[in-house]
């Protein structure tokens, strides 16, 4: 098993992604190629939940978009990953916030975290 690892960790290329967790939110920026065109969009929401390790580490992003819930799951280890920036730090107690999908509105809503600077 070690040497599998081994060999996924020398063949993946390092993106220097900040390290977040659920109940964040973040800006994604994706590259999207369209026939010989290439663009870059950015994906704006809720990390429900990360899961995996090594090669197989992804992450998925919730938001609500003309009131209807989208999720999208982004593989840490993508070459079509641009960036990823986190606007705010979310409070939970979950690991996986899947009972956000059943929450519209206010209820959905994530408490920020208050940093205290020294």
């Amino acid at each position: 098993m070690d040497s599998i690892k081994y060999v996924q960790d020398q063949l993946i290329k390092k993106n220097d992604i900040p390290e977040f967790r659920p109940g964040d939110n973040v800006s994604v920026s994706y590259k999207i190629k369209e026939g010989d065109k290439e663009r870059v969009q950015v994906f704006k929401g809720d990390v429900i939940k990360i899961q995996g390790e090594g090669a197989t580490k992804t992450f998925t992003v919730r938001r609500i978009a003309s009131g209807v819930g989208v999720e999208r799951t982004f593989p840490f280890n993508s070459p079509h990953l641009g960036g990823v920036v986190v606007n705010k730090r979310g409070k939970v107690r979950r690991a996986k916030l899947y009972y956000l999908r059943e929450r519209t509105g206010k209820q959905a809503r994530i408490k920020e975290k208050k940093v205290f600077k020294k």
